[in-house]
């Protein structure tokens, strides 16, 4: 019988993200038995290091290196991420293959709508994006680094002392069963969340055919178009998950491919958006033109200032 080894994080949401995956693998090809294995990565083994630093110190893999090295070394056959936290550049010897779906890519908050924070109100994040986006929104806001799980985070806004709310993905909330635990879901303008969020990234090794044959039209289209428009925008600008950068796109009822991004100054102050539409046959042209944009408009010098100083 042949089996299949499928490695993902350590976390509850990356088991839920495996389990997710599998159920309709299991059913449609009862003969192949599918085997997880949990992979440590540095992002998870360090919680106290503030997020920004520690993808810097991963070269932005702070949460798929390990992963990535175990498929090449054929210790797994295929990995489960989340997409949003891969680097945009490829891995030599790795393929990505068309994600299954998408769920919601949505930011949500917890424990208080926006509008209800008080002033100077302590809300729970870490990634730079959700910082800049929030006090873009409200200046006032007093943000406090916050890492680990969702159900830790989640606690974080209980009890005396607690947190006033915590930002978390939508997706990860329904693939956990805690959605009523959101207060509020922001809307994708102008809280434009990162690029492939909500979207599993299925990795195998290039050579492996065999399960390149087995999987690689099992994707789903409109979920792919979406994810390789907003991840042009990050190669095209040098981005990722530690600058402050959003990107979401939709198919539109005509077919066309529409796609917005939105970079942030770090304190708020200023926002830069650009949409643009085209053909979704040609999500990759899409995105490199809303990053043209982006740039035309004054979108690069935000993202220098927010990039690390080399030391």
């Amino acid at each position: 019988m042949t089996v299949v080894v499928v490695g993902s994080r350590a976390s509850h949401l990356a088991r839920a993200q495996v389990t997710e995956y599998l159920a309709p693998l299991r059913r449609r090809f009862p003969h192949i038995v599918f085997r997880h294995r949990v992979v440590a990565e540095s992002g998870d083994k360090d919680r106290r290091t503030a997020l920004a630093e520690v993808s810097r110190a991963a070269n932005g893999a702070a949460f798929s290196n390990a992963q990535e090295a175990a498929l090449l070394a054929k210790e797994v056959d295929l990995v489960v991420h989340s997409f949003k936290d891969l680097p945009a550049a490829p891995t030599p010897g790795l393929v990505l293959l068309a994600p299954p779906g998408r769920e919601d890519a949505r930011d949500t908050l917890c424990g208080s709508t926006l509008a209800g924070l008080p002033k100077g109100a302590r809300v729970g994040t870490s990634a730079p994006r959700r910082i800049a986006q929030l006090l873009a929104a409200r200046p006032d806001l007093r943000m406090v680094p916050i890492r680990g799980n969702v159900p830790p985070r989640l606690a974080k806004t209980r009890g005396a002392g607690g947190l006033d709310a915590v930002v978390l993905a939508a997706a990860g909330l329904r693939r956990l069963g805690r959605t009523d635990e959101a207060t509020e879901w922001l809307p994708v303008e102008p809280f434009t969340p990162s690029p492939a969020q909500g979207a599993l990234g299925i990795q195998i090794r290039a050579d492996d055919t065999t399960l390149h044959d087995l999987l690689g039209g099992l994707g789903d289209r409109a979920a792919d178009v979406q994810v390789r428009a907003e991840r042009a925008v990050l190669t095209t600008l040098r981005s990722g998950c530690d600058l402050p950068l959003g990107a979401h796109a939709r198919i539109r009822s005509d077919g066309s491919l529409s796609l917005t991004a939105r970079v942030t100054a770090l304190d708020g102050t200023r926002e830069i958006a650009a949409t643009s539409t085209g053909p979704a046959t040609s999500p990759e042209s899409v995105g490199r033109t809303v990053a043209a944009d982006l740039l035309r408009h004054g979108a690069g010098p935000l993202l220098d200032a927010a990039r690390p100083v080399a030391m």
